[in-house]
Parts: C-alpha cells; sequence; structure tokens
C-alpha cells in the first residue's frame, strides 16, 4: 500500500468516526483497514486516533496531520486527475456563513453536484473566518469587507444592512423618519454587547449614530427576527435574512434613505497554489446562480 493511499484510508477512519465504516466507504476489509491505520501510526510515531466503544476522535496529532494530508491529496488530484478539457472531479471543502448557507449556498451546492455527478463537496457552515489553507478549505463565501489576507476574491454582489419591524407596531408606536426617530422606539439588539448599543446609518455624506441600552438583547437571527414579527420593536438585520418575512409583509423596512453602503460578498480561495479545475468550475457555477439571486444586488459598491 502506498504512502498517499494511507492517507485516503486515515481521512475515511476520521470522516465517518470508525474503522468498519471506513472500510465499507472505501470497499475494503476492515482488517486491511486496520493494518494501514497501524502502519501509518508507525511511520509518523504517534497516536493518531483516541479509541472508544463506539467512536474514533482524531487526537491533535491526528488533527493537524488531517490538514496536511487533504491538502496534499487534493493537489495530487489537480496534477494527475484533472485537465481543463475533462469534467470536475473530487472533493471540494467549502465553508459559509451559517444562515447565508442554510438558505442559499445548500442549494447552489446541491444543483452543482447533479450537473457534476463525479463531484463531492464537504460543506461546513459557520460564522467564523476560518483559515482556509490551514484547515485544507478550497473556498469560502465572505459577508463584508475583505481583509488583505493573500486569497484571491471573486466578487458576487453586496447585501444591505436594514432596518425592519411589524406592521402591528408601526401602526401602534409609529413609524420613524429619521434616525434620531428611534430614541422613542424599542430597538432589539442582535448581539451581546457591553453598555450602549449602537447603530450607524448614512445620507448623503452626513452619518447618523444612535446609541441606545437596550431592553432587549438576542444572540441568535431567528430568535431577533422572531420577536420582531410579534411587534416587540425594531430590528436591524442584513437584507437577505429578512427577505423572507418581508415578502410576506410580516415585517416592514424603515428609513431606507438612511441605509449604509451595502456589504460586498465574495467567493475567497487561497492564492498559494493554482486553481484546481473543480474549484473554477464551482466558482464559475455560483456566481452564475448568484447572479439570479435577487437578495444580492450586483455591481460595485457605491
Amino acid at each position: 500500500m502506498d504512502r498517499l493511499d494511507e492517507l485516503q484510508v486515515f481521512l475515511a477512519i476520521l470522516d465517518t468516526g470508525s474503522m468498519a465504516a471506513a472500510a465499507h466507504k472505501l470497499r475494503r476489509s476492515p482488517s486491511a483497514v486496520t493494518r494501514s491505520l497501524a502502519t501509518l501510526e508507525q511511520r509518523v510515531g504517534m497516536r493518531l486516533f483516541e479509541r472508544s466503544t463506539r467512536r474514533l476522535s482524531a487526537t491533535s496529532e491526528g488533527q493537524r496531520l488531517a490538514t496536511h494530508a487533504r491538502r496534499l491529496l487534493a493537489d495530487y488530484d489537480t496534477a494527475v486527475c484533472e485537465n481543463e478539457a475533462a469534467p470536475p472531479q473530487g472533493l471540494l471543502r467549502i465553508t459559509a456563513p451559517m444562515v447565508f448557507g442554510r438558505r442559499h449556498m445548500t442549494s447552489v451546492v446541491t444543483k452543482f453536484l447533479m450537473r457534476h455527478p463525479e463531484m463531492q463537496v464537504d460543506l461546513a457552515l459557520s460564522d467564523r473566518n476560518v483559515d482556509l489553507i490551514d484547515n485544507g478549505i478550497d473556498l469560502a463565501l465572505r459577508i463584508g469587507r475583505l481583509e488583505s489576507s493573500g486569497l484571491v476574491a471573486r466578487r458576487l454582489g453586496a447585501v444591505k444592512r436594514i432596518t425592519v419591524a411589524s406592521p402591528a407596531y408601526l401602526q401602534g408606536r409609529g413609524t420613524p423618519a429619521t434616525p434620531e426617530d428611534l430614541a422613542g422606539h424599542e430597538l432589539i439588539l442582535g448581539t451581546a454587547v457591553r453598555g450602549l448599543a449602537e447603530w450607524r446609518y448614512r445620507k448623503g455624506e452626513r452619518e447618523h449614530i444612535v446609541r441606545f441600552a437596550p431592553r432587549l438583547q438576542v444572540n441568535d437571527l431567528d430568535g431577533v427576527l422572531n420577536v420582531a414579527r410579534e411587534g416587540f420593536g425594531i430590528a436591524r438585520v442584513l437584507s437577505y435574512q429578512a427577505a423572507p418575512d418581508l415578502e410576506a409583509a410580516r415585517l416592514v423596512r424603515v428609513l431606507g434613505d438612511y441605509e449604509p453602503e451595502p456589504i460586498p460578498v465574495h467567493l475567497v480561495f487561497p492564492s498559494a497554489r493554482q486553481m484546481a479545475p473543480r474549484v473554477r468550475a464551482f466558482v464559475d457555477f455560483a456566481v452564475e446562480e448568484f447572479a439570479q439571486l435577487r437578495l444580492i444586488q450586483q455591481g460595485p459598491p457605491r
């Protein structure tokens, strides 16, 4: 058994959580999988898994090896299996923000897989901006201004930070005409902060800063939207997050003339190595799909 094959077996055990499941996935005997892991552990001189009666879990050394193994195998596939003319194939590891991923990226991924039967995708939804190279991730969807990170970025469009409330709340408390009017309203804060919270608005060259001490803070987006729908107060979210409620008239957009500039949405991927055909295929496909998504504004930021 060659050493690349040992790494494939190792990752199969890690991804499935057991020797038996890895053997089934690879269509090999359990004894062959066990021997392969034993040989690899002997080669690296350390235990790669903690054994329990129900599941194997990677040690810290195993986790580090997994990061390098995924990158190495991806580069190997690129070198010997992929070319520009061939259909994309192999594993693509993608990360995206939790809510956006659930509502939109999952749909794009499934359409891509139906078009390319030789592809597999590992989609990790997380609001944490993980290091792509250290974690062996091929590309990520990022919402917000990009820091200088050595990554290549493909712009998909932009979303907006909007202010919303239920029709019932506005009927009872009135609709704010300016950011300063928010002082007389219940404001729902979607993130935990210490002391005063702050919402920033802009109209022309003038910036409006609203500072307030919220009576209600909710650290979950669905919770914020639910409280707003029930008519407790006014909330501030990203445009794609409130889109279903706006379309169903459960929420109403207010202070539209004072919304700050759009927030860019990008696909980012490492630039340290040549982009693999499978990555390029997904990027091109995703750009087309997101161009049809009305929730993302197209064109450069204003």
